[in-house]
């Protein structure tokens, strides 16, 4: 996570990742490239690696960082990114994903980091680790570039679910709201509600009864509610937490993901057109780069599952090393602030007041 907010050793206490080492689209060479970047950073940090043992002790031997903190769980089978969730909870005990997730609930870890199959590790995550007590449904968060201050904007939920209600709505307003203090520091967010206007008469009916909801409840759960945003404030520097439903952030974050290759294709492309033009970009070369850097996709890799009893970090399926290092110093910074601690305080907090309300 390159935001600025770069998790920090916490003294003598060792901090264990549990990462599943099987379920991406490159297999576990990637990942093991990117816990030995992390390992090298922070040396308070160590591993619970899931996969096949054979392949994963070679792997791991062959980096100096590595050795000593790595603890293999051997999995003879791994979700694919073709199974089915539902396959997968009922025939999924013996995967990497399974076991990644299940060391996170017997406190053996503090997080759980995965690139492995979204469906799948939601209903596995579900399924183990259990909601927060008062949450419907959880959400996957993921850290937008974007022009504010602190350089990214929280959006969810991107994928967890395509359903959502006004309560839903309201629910991911809360959560973002501790993502985006916890992870991004920012003491009092400011919350977006999409829309495809701002304008009051826009949208479907929950989506101005959420309206209602999240504009009642800013100065309690302490956020500043912007009201309806569009697409294009996503980037944009009005808001800090965009709130959505799962199907919508889902063909965002997907849509995003394709421009910001596109815009690169098309830069290579132009500064080949002439002998002009390459002059231009040995140029302008430091400053490509700084660009290069500020949209690369990689650098802000991970979706954080919100909402469970245990914190779980999604990284893209074909991460490469620096995704995946991304991901994993991602989840630190979330295990260093507590955030599925602080969102259950405030989701109680919330459901106290919503019920001395309704005695009123």
């Amino acid at each position: 996570m390159d935001s600025g907010q770069t998790p920090t050793p916490s003294g003598n206490a060792k901090r264990i990742l549990s990462v599943d080492a099987m379920g991406g689209d490159k297999g576990p060479a990637p990942v093991i490239a990117g816990m030995a970047d992390v390992a090298k950073k922070f040396d308070d940090v160590s591993f619970i690696v899931h996969g096949k043992k054979s392949d994963l002790s070679r792997m791991i031997n062959k980096r100096k960082a590595l050795r000593g903190r790595c603890e293999i769980r051997h999995c003879e089978d791994e979700v694919s990114m073709t199974d089915k969730p539902s396959h997968v909870m009922r025939h999924g005990k013996g995967t990497s994903m399974w076991s990644a997730v299940q060391s996170v609930k017997s406190g053996e870890a503090n997080v759980c980091v995965s690139c492995g199959n979204t469906g799948a590790l939601m209903a596995l995550s579900m399924l183990t680790l259990r909601k927060i007590p008062g949450i419907t449904r959880p959400a996957i968060a993921i850290l937008w570039p974007s022009r504010n201050e602190f350089g990214f904007n929280v959006m969810l939920d991107v994928g967890a679910d395509i359903k959502a209600d006004a309560q839903d709505l309201l629910q991911y307003a809360f959560m973002g709201v501790s993502y985006a203090r916890n992870g991004l520091d920012i003491a009092r967010p400011r919350v977006g509600l999409l829309n495809v206007g701002t304008e009051d008469h826009k949208g479907r009916p929950e989506l101005h009864e959420a309206f209602d909801l999240i504009e009642a409840y800013q100065s309690v759960a302490n956020y500043d509610f912007v009201g309806f945003v569009e697409g294009g404030d996503i980037p944009g520097d009005r808001t800090d937490v965009i709130v959505t439903d799962g199907f919508t952030g889902n063909v965002a974050l997907k849509t995003g993901e394709g421009t910001a290759k596109l815009i690169g294709e098309l830069l290579r492309e132009a500064f080949k057109y002439s002998p002009l033009s390459r002059l231009a970009q040995l140029l302008a070369i430091t400053s490509l780069g700084r660009l290069k850097k500020r949209i690369d996709p990689r650098r802000v890799n991970g979706g954080v599952f919100l909402g469970l009893n245990g914190t779980v970090v999604k990284s893209h399926g074909s991460a490469d090393a620096t995704g995946v290092s991304a991901a994993l110093k991602l989840a630190l910074r979330l295990d260093q602030t507590q955030l599925t601690q602080k969102i259950a305080a405030r989701v109680a907090s919330i459901d106290t007041i919503h019920h001395d309300k309704a005695e009123e």
